[in-house]
């Protein structure tokens, strides 16, 4: 079984995700542009059983562009967020793919909320697109 560790910056918070990630996908929203610092970010869902965490976390709630609650769970000391969860998707965890820090982590296959998409970002053909 594959086995994956994530990491806060200053590795404080840390989390391990047991198997393979059920959706990995990009993200256009405001929102995730401006949680990222990037003009996209990319998460990694897993099931919520297949994933422990270790340190102390602090949470934040927002409203997604979609309308749920989404609650991210980040280091207090260094901010980096390490995971969260969307009311929509019970039983779920989703992980920032940077957390990772693995340059062979599987490749997203799916695109969301492209129509907030920096005109000069390129997502390969073959992902699933979503506006």
């Amino acid at each position: 079984m594959t086995i994956r560790q994530a990491a806060c910056s200053c590795g404080q918070l840390t989390l391990e995700a047991r198997g393979e990630p059920v959706r990995i996908s990009i993200c256009h929203c405001r929102a995730c542009q401006r949680r990222s610092g990037s003009v996209f970010a990319a998460q990694a869902r897993f099931p919520a059983d297949a994933v422990t965490t270790q340190g102390r976390a602090t949470a934040y709630e927002r409203k997604a562009d979609s309308g749920n609650r989404a609650t991210f769970h980040f280091c207090p000391e260094c901010g980096a967020t390490v995971h969260y969860t969307l009311d929509a998707l019970p039983g779920y965890v989703a992980v920032p793919v940077g957390a990772f820090a693995d340059a062979d982590f599987p490749t997203p296959t799916v695109s969301v909320y492209e129509a907030r998409r920096h005109p000069w970002v390129v997502v390969p053909e073959e992902f699933e697109h979503w506006d």
